[in-house]
């Protein structure tokens, strides 16, 4: 089970980062960063699958994959945007984390433009005149 060894993984990390951290933080803070990079490349594979799943799903049901994509994207905006905070949250940078995530807020509002104005749409053609 692949939950096991990210658990492993991320236990084996916080004992090393907890015995090192007072003699050499800086190499903490990478050894943090590595493994949560770790942890992310490890999911991008079930991550691809999942997506390939959806994309079937949606040819089935004949949804337009304009739609779809961009719904992908906003996830994949928020997924990096809070990864990215984290790990610059570890590294004591609440403001900066604070601005990343500021960042993905605006740019998944602008990737939803779009699909709001469809559903908007949607709604005006089935109100009665």
């Amino acid at each position: 089970m692949e939950i096991i060894q990210i658990v492993g993984l991320g236990l084996v990390t916080t004992v090393l980062v907890l015995i090192i951290k007072e003699q050499k933080p800086m190499f903490a803070f990478l050894l943090t960063a590595f493994t949560g990079i770790t942890i992310f490349l490890f999911l991008i594979g079930k991550i691809t699958a999942v997506i390939g799943v959806l994309e079937e799903l949606a040819n089935k049901a004949n949804i337009n994959l304009i739609f779809l994509k961009t719904i992908l994207k906003i996830i994949g905006i928020a997924y990096i945007a809070e990864f990215g905070a984290q790990i610059v949250r570890d590294a004591g940078q609440e403001a900066i984390a604070s601005k990343i995530e500021l960042s993905g807020k605006v740019l998944i509002m602008v990737m939803a433009i779009p699909i709001v104005s469809a559903i908007i749409e949607t709604v005006v053609k089935l109100l009665p005149a």
